[in-house]
């Protein structure tokens, strides 16, 4: 079954890249959104070409040897390398605070549009807010 999802995964991928390559050497006079369109449709489809190869070799890997797989199960059970991986994220997290506060403040400075800063506004709110959300809803529960 996971074995039919990353070979759709990874042709989506594919289709995407093809797409976007397509699209690139048809169009001839492009405005302003199809020159942004087929480089955005490569860069996706790499990702997810990415993904899902990336998936079907460890799901291979597993298969040909269990004893690899038993490790890679307890390695992902483990609550030191859980403790570790999140304390990473809240690291990661910490300088992104600061570094979309900066962003901001010399997108605001430059006088940038305000349609591209109120984006960032609004994804930097959002993502305060979930934070916030998070820490209220694990304070009642810890």
């Amino acid at each position: 079954m996971k074995s039919r999802k990353n070979y759709f995964i990874t042709f989506c991928g594919i289709a995407f890249v093809i797409g976007g390559i397509c699209l690139i050497s048809s169009v001839k006079t492009p405005n302003e959104w199809m020159l942004v369109l087929p480089y955005l449709c490569i860069g996706v489809g790499c990702g997810i070409f990415g993904h899902g190869m990336g998936n079907f070799i460890a799901e291979k890997t597993a298969k040909q040897n269990p004893e690899f797989q038993k490790q890679m199960e307890i390695l992902h059970k483990d609550e030191r390398n859980r403790m570790i991986s999140n304390c990473a994220k809240a690291k990661g997290y910490d300088l992104m605070t600061y570094a979309f506060g900066a962003l901001l403040l010399i997108f605001s400075i430059m006088r940038v549009a305000l349609i591209p800063l109120l984006l960032l506004v609004f994804v930097y709110l959002l993502v305060q807010g979930y934070a916030l959300y998070y820490r209220m809803k694990y304070d009642k529960e810890m």
